[in-house]
């Protein structure tokens, strides 16, 4: 089985962990890329995996 290069936003949004509004908000942003087939919205995995990446670290405020 060969892995996934793309996936839908209620994909995107079970596999971050994030909500829908926060991923369409990266998107509105900038910060996530997107691409339309017809009236799909698809996310790169690796977009998806930068993204998260590049999220800044929890730092505690003791």
């Amino acid at each position: 089985m060969t892995e996934r290069l793309m996936m839908t936003v209620p994909e995107a949004v079970n596999a971050s962990g994030m909500s829908r509004s926060a991923i369409y908000l990266a998107l509105k942003r900038g910060d996530l890329q997107a691409r339309k087939a017809g009236r799909r919205t698809l996310i790169a995995v690796s977009d998806l995996e930068a993204y998260l990446a590049n999220l800044p670290t929890y730092q505690s405020e003791a």
